[in-house]
């Protein structure tokens, strides 16, 4: 059965063998690599808790237990401790005893300049969303996957499926030939900035860009805001809010050439995707020159545009589904569960939770959402097999390719302005 409760006719059936985990699943060693000489203590999970966790899972004998320190956003810990579960019928008796700290804040906050050197302590085992190249939080699958009822963000599996619809009212040569936007831009500045990149009567610079208000959007019952409706043109933007945007995989399964400004940080699977291959890549520093260089390239690359478009979603749709996200959270969690050096037990003040305890006081598209991405039956085949981890040679190998497909963007723009009289 697939996430929504529907016959699943994919090929994940009693007589398929596993195949290879997609490339980002190698990531997860480099993720866990702080504490594989030291491997993790009850010590480094308490100090863990002091860097502001918001909660503590415990998985004891296929149960999963929770103590809660401090309110989340919304309610991401709720659909956050959702999918745990919903991984636990997905793969019902195959997680090991563990316990971890989550923060469902959007920043990293354990920075590994404060941990480098023998003279210095192990870093605290922290999950979360997002992380960057200067900090040591665990990358983990946001909340969205099992939907965002505040902003009426549908489960991933159903969302993906409205997209897919979406792609088919719209084909790419009917699209219309500009970079299209939509989004809150008062979460960052480097949003507020991207606004002055939009169409004015001084100068277009091949973008059409729209501001959401959620509020009126939750009165007006979203009918402005549905995913499916958004597949519309030949270019779609992401950038960053205050952290990642969960905004990305809906972007990026649009058929469209996704304009992706340079990032500071990363979700799980964005480190498998490559410039050019699966996205155009925008400079963060001159966003409306180079917004306006990406759709003209487009436009006269059209069949290649319209290939990098294809293939981003093709990655996001076959090494994204809710199939491969259960299998990165338990091979994360297997993985993790291997580096504790204590006994995981269930601490006072600890409660045990359950699809019943969680989904029946639910109401409203709470209540929906969790009955829409309940996991009906188990996956009769095991996870995908884990690849091995990154020798350092292919790990450089992977980082030059795609800062030199990078680099190549920015000189066919420099090239492209440079001609212009």
């Amino acid at each position: 059965m697939s996430e929504d409760g529907t016959k699943n006719d994919k090929a994940r059936s009693s007589h398929s063998r596993p195949s290879t985990c997609p490339s980002y699943f190698r990531w997860i060693h480099e993720d866990l690599r702080p504490w594989r000489e030291t491997g993790i203590t009850r010590g480094m999970l308490e100090k863990a808790r002091n860097n502001k966790a918001h909660f503590r899972v415990i998985i004891l004998d296929g149960k999963v237990y929770v103590k809660k320190y401090r309110k989340s956003i919304d309610t991401r810990d709720v659909f956050t401790l959702w999918g745990i579960l919903q991984l636990l019928r997905w793969y019902p008796g195959r997680l090991p005893d563990l316990e971890l700290m989550f923060d469902a804040n959007d920043r990293p906050t354990v920075r590994s300049n404060d941990y480098r050197g023998q003279q210095h302590p192990a870093p605290p085992p922290i999950f979360r969303y997002c992380s960057d190249d200067a900090s040591l939080d665990i990358v983990f699958p946001d909340w969205s996957f099992w939907g965002w009822a505040e902003v009426n963000i549908k489960p991933w599996a159903k969302s993906m499926v409205a997209i897919q619809e979406g792609n088919k009212m719209t084909p790419w040569k009917d699209r219309v030939a500009y970079a299209y936007w939509r989004g809150n831009p008062n979460v960052a500045p480097t949003r507020r900035d991207l606004l002055t990149c939009n169409v004015s009567d001084q100068q277009d610079w091949n973008t059409r860009l729209y501001i959401n208000d959620w509020i009126r959007e939750s009165r007006e019952g979203f009918k402005n805001s549905n995913l499916e409706n958004q597949c519309t043109h030949r270019y779609k933007i992401y950038i960053e809010g205050w952290a990642w945007s969960v905004s990305e995989k809906y972007i990026m399964a649009c058929d469209s050439m996704t304009l992706y400004v340079r990032p500071r940080y990363y979700d799980f699977f964005i480190r498998g995707m490559m410039p050019l291959q699966h996205y155009w890549p925008i400079r963060d520093n001159s966003k409306c020159t180079s917004l306006k260089h990406a759709v003209h390239w487009g436009n006269t690359h059209s069949d290649q545009a319209r290939k990098i478009g294809e293939e981003g979603s093709r990655y996001i749709r076959e090494e994204v589904n809710i199939e491969h996200v259960y299998d990165y959270m338990f091979h994360l969690m297997n993985e993790y569960a291997k580096l504790l050096k204590f006994k995981p037990e269930i601490p006072w003040g600890a409660t045990e939770i359950t699809p019943d305890s969680m989904g029946c006081p639910a109401t409203g598209r709470w209540r929906d959402f969790m009955e829409e991405s309940m996991v009906m039956s188990p996956c009769e085949v095991s996870p995908c097999e884990m690849p091995l981890p990154y020798s350092p040679v292919e790990l450089r190998e992977v980082l030059e390719r795609k800062a030199n497909a990078t680099r190549q963007v920015e000189l066919w723009e420099d090239q492209y302005y440079s001609n212009k009289p």
